[in-house]
């Protein structure tokens, strides 16, 4: 039997002993924290620590428990699902004030200072990019820190796919081609919805499509450029592929298999009565036709004879 851990209390040093922990407290936060920034600094401080465990023998725990850590992160710094979560926990809705627009939330963070934002204002002018891509392109601010923002300022999440991880069960529901063409992959099924991991907003078509092929709704999630390309070379490899078919096809039958209800057993079969033994006796042989004709011969003699003795009793009494 496999040893029981409270990993909540035992690798996260959480006390309550109420189950389930909401996300807040899962992510060890102030109840209905809004700063994405902080929400992400204890996710990455609590996932480091967890997979500390998942070489040991309870690397099964472990991944659970990264799972939960992920999607409590990606759900709690995404702006519309995380007003939604909160008023599940019973907070009351506020009127969302306007969002802190990319280049605000560059500043305010001191990424950059007015004079290299109007430089970069220029570069993108001149080139025709927005200032995200302008930023990526000239590299004076790091990929992370600019997608991060990025995300902030158009209230979506954004996940560091090698410190994260893909869920690769979900990896052959998005074509190779579809991956590589529009720098996309799946990360995770959550509440419903396929999380899809790109530098880039998902168009509406594109949506769409995806939405019909996996049966579910999908939302965006954002992630640095090369950190798609290496999670696409990594599980759209043809070696990669290969593994996720063979582990999809088992799982598969193995899932048949429990679904599957056991056979009846056939009952033993009851003795049947034996018929009784054929008579030994052989039938009566029918009456030939000579037979029958000394039969009704002999017969008509004993008939004359009583006759004869009654006419001859009539004379002598006469």
């Amino acid at each position: 039997m496999a040893k029981q851990i409270d990993v909540y209390r035992e690798w996260l040093g959480i006390t309550e002993t109420e189950r389930p922990l909401n996300y807040y407290q899962l992510l060890k936060l102030k109840q209905f924290e809004d700063d994405p920034e902080k929400i992400r600094a204890s996710y990455r401080k609590l996932n480091a620590h967890v997979r500390r465990y998942q070489t040991g023998e309870f690397g099964p725990q472990s991944q659970q428990l990264l799972n939960e850590l992920a999607k409590a992160m990606l759900c709690l710094t995404d702006a519309q699902r995380k007003s939604d979560y909160d008023a599940s926990l019973g907070r009351v809705r506020v009127e969302e004030g306007k969002r802190p627009t990319f280049e605000q939330i560059l500043l305010s963070r001191k990424m950059l200072t007015p004079e290299q934002l109007n430089r970069v204002r220029a570069f993108a002018d001149a080139v025709g990019l927005p200032i995200r891509d302008a930023l990526l392109q000239q590299k004076s601010v790091s990929a992370e820190a600019v997608m991060q923002a990025y995300a902030e300022s158009v209230g979506l999440p954004y996940v560091d796919l090698a410190e994260t991880g893909i869920d690769e069960t979900l990896v052959l529901q998005i074509p190779t081609a579809v991956a590589r063409n529009f720098s996309c992959v799946p990360v995770m099924v959550d509440d419903g919805q396929l999380l899809i991991a790109s530098p880039n907003p998902l168009n509406p078509d594109m949506e769409e499509h995806l939405r019909h092929r996996v049966g579910m709704p999908v939302r965006s999630v954002f992630c640095t450029p090369a950190g798609v390309n290496a999670a696409i070379d990594k599980y759209y490899s043809r070696e990669a592929l290969q593994a996720a078919a063979a582990a999809a096809k088992q799982a598969a039958a193995t899932k048949a298999s429990a679904a599957r209800p056991e056979p009846a057993r056939k009952p033993a079969a009851k003795a049947q009565p034996q018929a009784p033994a054929p008579s030994e006796e052989r039938p009566a042989a029918a009456a030939s036709p000579e037979g029958f004709k000394r039969t009704l011969m002999v017969v008509w003699i004993v008939f004359m004879a009583l006759m004869i003795l009654f006419i001859a009793y009539k004379m002598f009494t006469a």
